[in-house]
């Protein structure tokens, strides 16, 4: 069984005292990271690392609230950077790490503009994305046991997640009236407030419906609670909440493939794409303003064809 990546721990320097604006953002976009990103254990490390250096020196020069760096300050970093003697390599991932690290929190509204926006470090290559194979998905699926509320809610949770191709801030967020069985659509509002309309599958609507009517009611003792999605003490199921659903299932169903929630989008794009969905369609679905973006799940899916081949024809 795959191991399941353990929550980024606080620094140890944190222990015993309050923490700073600054700290409590890092802390909260280090969990983004592996929740919404996907991103692997040892990236996450050396990420956290880049980001506890950085937030010292900015502490250093009295900087504690993201809200109040600049860009001088940032150069400040970069150029003692240099000045220690840290490979350029080294120095193109700090940089990526803190430019990511300042749109989360414009993101956030912790801060009302990222310091570093138009900086551009060396050119790297974008990973394709991973993804589970249709028979995975049909196993993660197939693992709560209906018997209980929580396994209901984890179906329910799961199917519509890869049904939709949404985001786990989107599940997290849905609203109960969001969800209509009647036209088997989910209401939306993803990135930038932007609402679209997704269309779900009749395993989803089911599985919906059969936690709406049982489990939904007795996890939140009758008590009004606007999301969708809910823990055990009955309150909003939190993106670390459904990442941890996801790991409890995906080692219940026997797949070693390391995923996070963000994998379930990633799998749906791909397999819809797979099955012949135009590009366009895919985009409006999955909520990417630009095609861009959505054109990185082209690339798994000629990979995709190319097993086929390998697989099937005669010369493969």
């Amino acid at each position: 069984m795959t191991k399941a990546r353990a929550t980024p721990a606080p620094s140890p320097a944190l222990r015993g005292r309050r923490e700073t604006a600054f700290e409590r953002a890092r802390e909260a976009y280090l969990v983004h990271l592996m929740v919404e990103r996907g991103l692997g254990r040892l990236t996450i490390e050396a990420y956290a690392q880049d980001l506890e250096r950085y937030g010292a020196f900015l502490a250093a020069r009295g900087r504690t609230d993201p809200g109040t760096v600049g860009t001088e300050d940032v150069h400040a970093f970069l150029a003692a950077e240099t000045a220690a003697g840290q490979k350029a390599t080294t120095r193109a991932r700090r940089l990526s790490a803190i430019r990511g690290f300042h749109r989360y929190c414009v993101l956030e509204n912790l801060c009302p503009a990222t310091p570093v926006e138009n900086w551009r470090g060396p050119r790297r290559t974008r990973p394709l994305p991973r993804v589970l194979r249709v028979a995975e998905i049909e196993r993660l699926l197939a693992a709560p046991d209906l018997s209980t509320a929580l396994g209901q809610r984890d179906r329910a949770l799961l199917e519509l997640a890869y049904a939709a191709g949404l985001r786990a801030s989107e599940v997290c967020d849905l609203p109960v009236e969001a969800f209509d069985a009647r036209v088997a659509l989910v209401r939306v509002v993803g990135k930038g407030n932007k609402e679209r309309l997704v269309p779900v599958g009749r395993a989803a609507v089911d599985a919906i419906q059969v936690y709406l009517a049982g489990a939904r009611p007795q996890l939140t003792h009758q008590r009004t609670v606007p999301n969708l999605f809910v823990n055990r003490r009955g309150s909003r199921l939190s993106r670390m909440g459904f990442w941890k659903i996801l790991q409890k299932h995906l080692q219940a169903a026997g797949v070693r493939t390391a995923a996070s929630p963000h994998t379930l989008r990633h799998s749906f794009a791909t397999h819809l794409l797979e099955g012949g969905a135009d590009l366009r369609v895919v985009q409006e679905l999955l909520g990417h303003a630009d095609i861009a973006t959505t054109q990185i799940y082209t690339q798994v899916d000629r990979q995709y064809l190319i097993e086929v081949y390998k697989t099937f024809h005669p010369r493969g």
